[in-house]
């Protein structure tokens, strides 16, 4: 987080930020950096674990449902980025289905890392995401599953994308549920690349072997 725009005089946005953390589910430690020692909130996050993204869209579903809204076949609830889960919601969630995130506030100069397949949502306002894929909630090249952004402060973020050798597995699962998609919808498209990212990963390693194979057979 390089940057967080908080007006000044206006005491009445302070208390309706400090309500949005706590409402949150923040922790008591991070509720102080906040009203003790005046660190600048960017965003409020919500993670949660790869595993339960199976739930967690069966969920938004059920919900869809009781709301008399369509599910249809080639969109999806977590990838439409169209649901908040509010406090409400998230009770449910961890009800019905055992299923609960975790919640952080990004600070100002706070880094953020996101496990591939997590779903996510986020707090912001006015937020700048300059990821390479355009997404609004960051579909990273680490290819995290999103909900939806909603507002906090003013600020911008700076995202470094990457995929880990330890997740590509959730990257081909995820390259898989998008293929699914609307041919309208923005996550439609492969814009990963995963096997291209594999390729040339693949040849990196092998030339810089081939050009050190003569050190490495040294005794």
């Amino acid at each position: 987080m390089v940057y967080v725009g908080i007006p000044k005089g206006q005491a009445d946005q302070e208390e309706e930020v400090l309500k949005t953390i706590q409402d949150g589910d923040s922790d008591e430690l991070t509720i102080k950096r906040f009203t003790e020692s005046r660190e600048k909130p960017g965003a409020l996050w919500h993670i949660y674990a790869a595993k339960d993204t199976e739930k967690i869209r069966e969920f938004l579903k059920k919900v869809a449902e009781e709301q008399g809204q369509e599910n249809p076949v080639d969109h999806d609830p977590i990838h439409d980025q169209s649901w908040y889960l509010d406090r409400p919601l998230r009770k449910r969630l961890h009800q019905e289905y055992g299923v609960q995130g975790w919640a952080i506030v990004q600070f100002l100069g706070d880094v953020v890392f996101i496990p591939a397949g997590a779903p996510h949502q986020a707090r912001t306002r006015g937020v700048l995401w300059p990821d390479c894929l355009g997404s609004p909630l960051s579909t990273w090249l680490m290819l995290v599953s999103s909900l939806q952004v909603h507002n906090l402060y003013s600020c911008i973020k700076v995202a470094e994308d990457f995929v880990s050798p330890e997740h590509v597995k959730h990257c081909f699962w995820l390259t898989q549920e998008f293929r699914y998609l609307s041919h309208t919808h923005t996550n439609h498209e492969d814009k990963l690349q995963v096997k291209n990212v594999i390729y040339h990963a693949v040849k990196d390693a092998v030339g810089i072997l081939r050009a050190n194979e003569s050190s490495l057979s040294r005794p």
